[in-house]
Order: structure tokens, then sequence, then C-alpha cells
């Protein structure tokens, strides 16, 4: 079991998702961009570091979701989300196909990586009760 942090970067209603490129496992594939844990890392150092390196953003971690697990046909991974807003930068390509700023409600509407869905559902599900996003309107 693999462990991975991922980041729900949020910005006014909108949230950040990220394509992954075609070279590597789950090719096209849109995920919340993140990464996996280095040993003696903490997951929290995690998401800061991974978010810095896949996308030039220096992030603030605001609250952990609950975590998932997910067991595709050659690996397993343990994901750690995170709510997490822009301190500074611009979102850079740098690992990824292509990023884009996406309105919650409209999330399911991509095709995901499948350890991604739990995630996708939550986050629909929180903004339709208590509307996640909408602090920053």
């Amino acid at each position: 079991m693999i462990d991975v942090t991922c980041a729900i970067i949020r910005k006014a209603n909108k949230i950040l998702i990220c394509q992954r490129s075609s070279n590597g496992k789950l090719p096209l594939k849109w995920e919340f961009p993140g990464g996996k844990v280095k040993k003696g890392e903490g997951k929290k150092e995690c998401i800061k570091r991974e978010i810095k390196e896949e996308l030039q953003l220096e992030i603030e971690v605001l609250q952990a979701l609950k975590k998932t697990e997910h067991h595709y046909s050659d690996f397993s991974i343990r994901l750690f989300p995170f709510i997490c807003e822009v301190i500074s930068g611009q979102p850079t390509l740098v690992v990824h196909e292509q990023i884009k700023w996406v309105e919650i409600p409209n999330l399911n509407q991509y095709d995901w990586a499948e350890a991604n869905l739990a995630i996708v559902n939550e986050l629909i599900n929180i903004y339709k009760t208590s509307g996640i996003s909408k602090k920053n309107e």
C-alpha cells in the first residue's frame, strides 16, 4: 500500500484539477495534484512539497478530508486529501498534461483516476450542504 497525499486547492468557487501525463500510469486521467509520502515525512509536509514541485505553488493546508483506499490491478494506494489555498504563485504545468479551475458541481464531468472518485463525490456532497468553496466568493 502506497501512502499518497492530494490537494483540493480552492479559489473562489473553483477547485484546481490536473490531467495526468500521457506517458505514465493512468494516462490522461484527471486527478487532484499530489504525490507519494516519503519515509519520515509528514502528510502536510508532503502535500506542500508535491504542490511546489508539480505546480510551482506555495499552499496553506486548511483541512484534512477522509482518507480513501483504492486497489488498481497493479498497485494500491491510501489517499490522504487536504483542502488547501494558494499562498503564492500561479499554477504552472510541470508534470501534468493540463490544469483547470473547475466549479465543484462540475467535477463529475471529467474522466477521473478511480482513486479520486470518492473525493469528488465527497466534495460535491460537502458543497451542497455547507458551501465548502463559497468562503472566497
